[in-house]
């Protein structure tokens, strides 16, 4: 977690920018929250993908892949940016966790009975993915959380449906070098099975600290690593000897050959993993780290919820979207309101000074509130004006531009 600089704006579709999380060839990845407090993740697009033909087609398939899997081991989609809208973001549920790969390249690989454990929530994770019709596609090391609860897989943006194999261009490969599986790297096709592969090489990695067709130390291009894949044997060295029969048989260079995710599951408790099992296993380490983050995460969300506020709400006037900088923006002492409404949800948000509003199947109900909860908690109701204007009170009805599918608690696990 970074702070922010002069390059960062303050908030993006109307969330305030906490802390920068991570940044790579798409954009940045922010840390925000709701009104009410929710962490997000929100992932925003650098200005010359947005402008690229066909970019926002694709954006919003990632958009809509991410939100048709729902499941404890993949982040709930919360809210997004309309059609049109730059710069474009997506916003999820935030897990304080690291990546995989963040977590190997810092302190090395994970124990056996951690790499069981990951496998065994890993493979019920792409079990979720591929009983949504999606494949993958990019299963790698930086694309797995490490969290508390459960392991999460992220990042759908060139998932697909399983029967469509397209190239994302004529002649192109789609995927991470390293990662691929055989039929993804010679061909562009890749299935569920494909994911099979890739997860498989992403525990390789977890159990050596390097994929599994490089030697020790050895770098090399990335044509020669798709050459390995797809003419070379995976190189067992390093692997914990119980685990590479299993590796062997998901790194097959026949799709057939492979298990499927069903069949995965079965093999691996016969190793010893289960799913369910990855809480109480968590290194020493991780259970720091993990707790440094949250508690980060946490601070920054309490000072910003706290803080006098007033979001700009409801629906754009003419002259532009909301301001809604660093997450404070003062309304006008006059009817002329900017107003803001979520995207995905519809729902009106409003600053403590203001009001609290409601909503409920897309019906938002105002109530009057004045004065600040110094506790950071829901404002007392009270009879005396406010600058909130009196057209506003009552119901409003409708939906916003995005995705209406109601919110769930999908990204949140079941006790076990």
């Amino acid at each position: 977690m970074e702070l922010l600089d002069e390059s960062d704006p303050g908030a993006v579709g109307g969330y305030p920018l906490l802390a920068r999380l991570g940044e790579g060839g798409m954009g940045r990845v922010y840390l925000s929250r709701t009104v009410s407090g929710r962490p997000l993740a929100l992932k925003t697009v650098r200005a010359e993908f947005g402008r690229e033909q066909g970019f926002e087609e694709r954006f919003a398939r990632e958009i809509r892949n991410s939100d048709q899997v729902r499941s404890p081991w993949t982040p709930a989609v919360v809210d997004y940016s309309p059609v049109g809208q730059r710069p474009q973001w997506l916003a999820t549920e935030y897990v304080a966790a690291p990546s995989l790969a963040e977590w190997v390249r810092r302190y090395g690989p994970l124990p056996e009975p951690c790499v069981l454990a990951l496998a065994s929530e890993l493979f019920v994770a792409l079990g979720a993915v591929h009983g949504a019709g999606l494949a993958h596609r990019d299963v790698k090391p930086s694309n797995v959380l490490l969290g508390r609860r459960s392991p999460l897989l992220i990042d759908f943006g060139i998932a697909r449906a399983r029967e469509d194999s397209r190239h994302t261009r004529t002649g192109g490969v789609i995927g991470t070098p390293g990662y691929l599986a055989p039929e993804q790297a010679s061909a562009g096709e890749s299935g569920a099975l494909g994911d099979v592969f890739s997860l498989a090489a992403v525990l390789v990695y977890a159990a050596t600290g390097r994929g599994p067709f490089p030697r020790p130390n050895e770098e090399f291009s990335p044509a020669v690593q798709l050459y390995r894949i797809v003419h070379q044997e995976p190189n067992p060295d390093g692997v914990p000897t119980a685990l590479i029969p299993f590796l062997r048989s998901c790194l097959a260079k026949d799709p057939e050959q492979r298990p499927t995710p069903g069949t995965v599951s079965v093999l691996l408790e016969r190793l010893g993993g289960r799913c369910g099992t990855w809480p109480q296993l968590l290194p020493e380490a991780l259970e720091i780290d993990l707790a440094v983050r949250e508690e980060e995460a946490h601070a920054l969300i309490s000072t910003t919820v706290r803080s006098p506020s007033v979001l700009a709400v409801s629906r754009e006037p003419e002259d532009g979207p909301a301001a809604a900088d660093a997450g404070t923006a003062v309304l006008p002492p006059s009817d002329a309101v900017r107003r803001w409404v979520s995207s995905r949800t519809g729902r009106v948000v409003v600053g403590t000074t203001a009001a609290t509003l409601m909503a409920t199947a897309g019906t938002f109900v105002v109530q009057r509130f004045s004065g600040d909860d110094a506790s950071g908690g829901t404002p007392s109701p009270s009879s005396a004006a406010t600058s909130l204007p009196a057209a506003w009170a009552g119901a409003w009805v409708g939906t916003g531009p995005g995705n209406p599918t109601p919110e769930s608690t999908k990204g949140t696990p079941p006790s076990r």
